[in-house]
């Protein structure tokens, strides 16, 4: 994960040789994986999940919970400086998109249906819009 100071810059052509063709699919294409089917969907470990395109720390475990939908689901993130959050209306709908601050990656979107007493937002993460780093010790 070698990006540089601002991997906003990086072309269409230096980010497919740094990801894998699916991370390339979902963080550049706003792409989705397969429901249940990530590698984060039933993953409890602590720790950090980071942006597999640039390494930001979006989400911390704590925050990680079984929503059921088939895609790690977060009720806040790190600091909501660390994302955007974006209108998308692709296929018919009118959801929230969510992107990492620093290198406009697509993550996936944000929900009104999460926990209530956390909030009630769940943001629905492609796993492979992540990276997970242990908590110190483990």
């Amino acid at each position: 994960m070698n990006a540089p100071e601002d991997p906003k810059s990086l072309t269409e052509a230096e980010w497919r040789e740094r990801l894998s063709a699916e991370q390339f699919h979902i963080l550049r294409e706003a792409g989705t994986e397969r429901a249940f089917s990530g590698k984060y969907d039933k993953f409890y470990e602590d720790g950090e999940y980071v942006c597999a395109a640039c390494g930001t720390r979006l989400f911390i475990s704590a925050a990680k919970y079984n929503s059921g939908c088939g895609w790690p689901a977060f009720t806040r993130p790190f600091d909501q400086e660390t994302i955007e959050e974006r209108r998308d209306t692709s296929f018919g709908m009118i959801r929230t998109e969510v992107l990492c601050g620093k290198c406009g990656s697509h993550l996936g979107h944000v929900f009104p249906d999460g926990p209530p007493s956390e909030g009630g937002l769940r943001y629905c993460i492609n796993s492979a819009a992540l990276e997970f780093v242990p908590a110190e010790g483990e």
